[in-house]
């Protein structure tokens, strides 16, 4: 294994076993702290940024460990032989949250995966390769009303392989909708959002939504994404891209 990989495998296994850790000190906190997480089955695999897709059924595990700073795992696999897809290891920190205003700050180290057929002695032979990442956020919201928010978000990514994009730009303008309907029965939410993303010297604007639908009672709930060009550079990008979700949500 090359040394780079090498390297950036450790960082990937301090990142898995912290979630375990994380976990015990909520045992041990006197007030308890909060780890949840959800289980999502996707019949087309979206990825963070709602341009990008797996194109096949995929299974997502959530993970989050803290309160005011936390560890948030995200850890994606094709459905259909179990290989994976892409893991992220955020970290995440509120730096304000009083009033109507959230302000967000988060890191990760991220692995995406590929197959790659190689050259062997005796043949040839396909291999998973992971591509490393690195990333930032800054995530503001304000809350208009009690049901209604607004704000902004913006992801850096940089790339270390010479096979991805280097330089990665993710901006959107999203707004959320929810609340309980037929008496508190049935939770929704609708969250849209108008994003510019940059990839090197390619870019495009895209308009996506959610739609999230769920009750009190139980915890599963169903979730649908609509994906739809406006203006594209970036090549690859399907015009109407659409999932849709069955996630089931845990809390320790």
């Amino acid at each position: 294994m090359p040394v780079k990989t090498t390297r950036f495998f450790l960082l990937f296994l301090m990142g898995l076993l912290a979630g375990p850790v994380l976990r015990a000190g909520a045992q041990d906190a006197p007030a308890g702290l909060p780890v949840h997480g959800a289980v999502s089955v996707t019949n087309k695999g979206i990825s963070f940024v709602p341009a990008f897709s797996l194109g096949r059924p995929a299974v997502v595990f959530n993970g989050s460990a803290g309160r005011r700073l936390r560890f948030e795992p995200e850890l994606r696999f094709a459905l259909e032989d179990g290989k994976p897809w892409s893991f992220l290891f955020w970290w995440r920190y509120d730096l304000h949250r009083a009033g109507r205003w959230q302000v967000r700050l988060g890191m990760h180290p991220a692995l995406s995966f590929t197959n790659r057929t190689v050259e062997t002695g005796s043949g040839t032979e396909e291999m998973i390769v992971a591509r490393r990442f690195l990333a930032g956020e800054l995530a503001t919201r304000y809350a208009i009303g009690p049901h209604l928010t607004a704000g902004v978000y913006y992801l850096y990514s940089y790339g270390f392989e010479p096979t991805v994009p280097t330089h990665n730009h993710f901006l959107a303008v999203q707004s959320g909708l929810n609340g309980t309907l037929f008496g508190g029965r049935l939770r929704a939410g609708v969250n849209p959002q108008v994003y510019y993303l940059r990839l090197d010297d390619e870019d495009g604007v895209y308009v996506a939504s959610t739609l999230s639908l769920g009750t009190p009672a139980l915890p599963v709930s169903l979730g649908v994404l609509i994906n739809k060009i406006i203006d594209t550079r970036i090549a690859g990008s399907e015009d109407w891209l659409w999932n849709v979700s069955l996630v089931y949500a845990w809390r320790f």
